[in-house]
């Protein structure tokens, strides 16, 4: 939680084919949307392409009974307030990685590479109010950390990133 790693040159060449090959961001970002999440920090900025769960059914489902996603893709998870959270993977077929978010649009965890099926609780912290998942390993492999920050339009103006207002 929080360490920084320092990216070897195979990791940088990775991160830089991955970005060509699916589309990660440079410096730019395009322009807010529903259902397109950015991240940015020192490792750069991606996009994922996700669905959006901010109903107690759509956060109680999530990603379980999915076989594949692709790799820009994932599921942003959407409280009406900050709070605590945590999440299992009950009936999750694939691994996958869990960016929890506070009300300012900050990174304050990721847990790395859940495992399909398991029901072990997975505690992301208080003061959560929105949860990124991705392919599992994906976060690392990209060297998102804690700290980075994310956008979404359901993140509102008083946040670290806001959406331009068109």
């Amino acid at each position: 939680m929080g360490k920084r790693r320092s990216p070897s040159a195979v990791t940088t060449a990775i991160i830089a084919f991955t970005a060509a090959a699916f589309g990660f961001a440079g410096a730019s970002i395009a322009a807010c949307s529903q259902d397109t999440v950015s991240v940015r920090g020192d490792f750069g900025s991606a996009q994922f392409t996700v669905a959006v769960a901010d109903s107690i059914a759509e956060r109680s489902r999530g990603l379980m009974f999915v076989e594949q996603m692709a790799t820009t893709q994932g599921m942003l998870f959407v409280y009406g307030r900050p709070q605590s959270v945590s999440f299992w993977m009950r009936n999750t077929l694939i691994p996958l990685d869990m960016v929890f978010v506070d009300e300012t649009g900050v990174i304050r965890n990721i847990h790395s590479m859940a495992q399909p099926l398991d029901e072990t609780s997975i505690f992301g912290g208080t003061d959560i109010q929105f949860v990124l998942e991705i392919n599992g390993g994906l976060a690392d492999r990209l060297g998102m950390d804690v700290g980075d920050q994310m956008q979404h339009t359901s993140f509102g103006t008083d946040v670290i990133w806001p959406c331009e207002s068109n």
